[in-house]
């Protein structure tokens, strides 16, 4: 920063910003250089706030994280990252709920539910009409009880597919493909009975009057209780409820593809997509990903590659594949595909991203475990006997990338150590029969559906 030592009255000037990254400065006529200093007032504004938001995160956290992901509903990067605190902290995210959720996120029960402004599809007219209508005339109890309160002109038909689809009416019916077939018939016929309403024209209980309230609330169920529905089908296939949920919310909420395989990751890298920009450039790792998006472009060549969005539970990032790589993997590089991918940290204009070097399906990956006792970790040369075979296997080091899991296990307790990079193997058939003809109990391993009951990643 310039330091001022002395003041004299110019006159009024233009000053322009000269583009000083850190230190803000600005010319001014004449060459002289006017600071941007940070006075007194400035730094107690934002010190004075910076203890506001620290003690209403302490001490509402439930309330401040739901502000928090109200003000950034309209950027997934950070709602994603939020959610991932809110789990960190120990608060459950739901998806909306018919009878529950408001406009934005809501704190609700220890839990913070989605709004209905988060969903695709659902205008400010439509959850206008739904709230109103849940205000005067309490919840609703089923499908036919909501198409026939709300005004349908303004909850249309794609609305209500959209709110089914994300979940919102679980808690009345969970088979959420049924509501989609019931909402065939249902529809059709509330709008017969709101047209009927409005030209004076109700059906036989609405004209017939004296009912008690009993009666009346009676009458009213039948009602709805005789709307027509659709044969029974079958839910949708958890997969498919995911992935509506990520097309209509932005991201997964009632779970996530990879969080069953959320151990196994952290087990072959610790890293996470959120750590992606604190890694040295050309840093080597692995990340279980889904694959949300591909766009495949053509070099100047004339040759294909493609670049990925990519998100773990943690954060989304873009990651490239050149053409090489592409060649040998794009039959596998299909959206909404859950990938085990190998590559290295690269930036360019600041951004970073992952240069993906392989990548595998998961279901079809297999780790090669090594099972030992503590007296063989404490045991030297047995150790230096297993990395040397580890090393004969390793092959081309470019190509070997299936990192080799200890388990060390005793009485009491069973631990996971991940070998270093330098004792990846190429092969792992082969490095598992090697193992096996040298006495030590190894296996392949599927990743997939894999049990780790206790993680600790290390390097030896």
């Amino acid at each position: 920063m310039v330091k001022i030592i002395s003041r004299k009255y110019v006159g009024t000037e233009n000053v322009y910003d000269i583009g000083v990254e850190c230190d803000h400065n600005f010319a001014i006529k004449n060459g002289l250089v006017a600071s941007n200093c940070f006075n007194k007032s400035h730094s107690t504004a934002y010190g004075y706030v910076t203890y506001q938001t620290a003690y209403l995160k302490a001490n509402y956290p439930l309330e401040y994280m739901a502000a928090l992901l109200t003000a950034n509903s309209g950027d997934t990067d950070k709602v994603q990252k939020y959610i991932n605190n809110c789990m960190s902290m120990g608060i459950q995210i739901e998806p909306p709920d018919i009878n529950r959720s408001g406009l934005d996120f809501t704190p609700v029960a220890g839990k913070i539910l989605f709004g209905f402004s988060a969903v695709r599809n659902v205008g400010q007219n439509a959850i206008a009409c739904i709230l109103s209508a849940r205000n005067e005339g309490g919840e609703f109890t089923s499908l036919a009880n909501f198409c026939d309160r709300v005004d349908l002109r303004a909850v249309n038909r794609r609305t209500l597919e959209s709110l089914i689809s994300c979940g919102a009416f679980d808690k009345l019916e969970a088979n959420r493909h049924q509501l989609i077939k019931d909402l065939e018939l249902v529809y059709e016929w509330a709008q017969s009975r709101a047209k009927d309403r409005a030209i004076g024209q109700g059906n036989l209980f609405d004209l017939l009057g004296g009912f008690s309230i009993t009666n009346s609330n009676k009458t009213k169920n039948d009602t709805y209780d005789s709307a027509p529905k659709a044969q029974p089908v079958p839910d949708y296939l958890p997969q498919d409820k995911l992935r509506m949920e990520k097309e209509l919310l932005g991201l997964y909420v009632s779970d996530h593809p990879l969080k069953s395989l959320n151990p196994t990751a952290k087990l072959l890298n610790p890293i996470n997509l959120s750590q992606l920009s604190e890694q040295r450039e050309d840093t080597k790792l692995c990340a279980v990903v889904m694959l949300n998006f591909v766009k495949k472009v053509m070099t100047k060549k004339g040759d294909a590659m493609a670049i990925l969005q990519i998100e773990d539970l943690t954060a989304q990032s873009e990651a490239v594949v050149f053409p090489k790589t592409y060649e040998r993997i794009s039959s596998i590089l299909a959206v909404d595909t859950r990938l085990i991918i190998w590559g290295k940290v690269d930036r360019r204009d600041d951004q970073t991203q992952l240069i993906v070097e392989d990548a595998e399906p998961v279901e079809t990956v297999q780790m090669v475990t090594v099972e030992l006792h503590p007296q063989d970790v404490a045991d030297i040369s047995k150790l230096d006997y297993l990395k040397s075979i580890l090393q004969k296997h390793t092959g081309d080091k470019e190509k070997a990338k299936m990192p080799v899991i200890g388990i060390v296990q005793n009485e009491n307790s069973r631990k996971l150590v991940r070998l270093g990079w330098q004792f990846c193997v190429q092969d792992s058939g082969i490095a598992v029969h090697e193992l096996k003809k040298a006495s030590f109990n190894a296996d392949l391993k599927p990743l997939v559906n894999e049990s780790l009951t206790e993680l600790k990643n290390d390097k030896r």
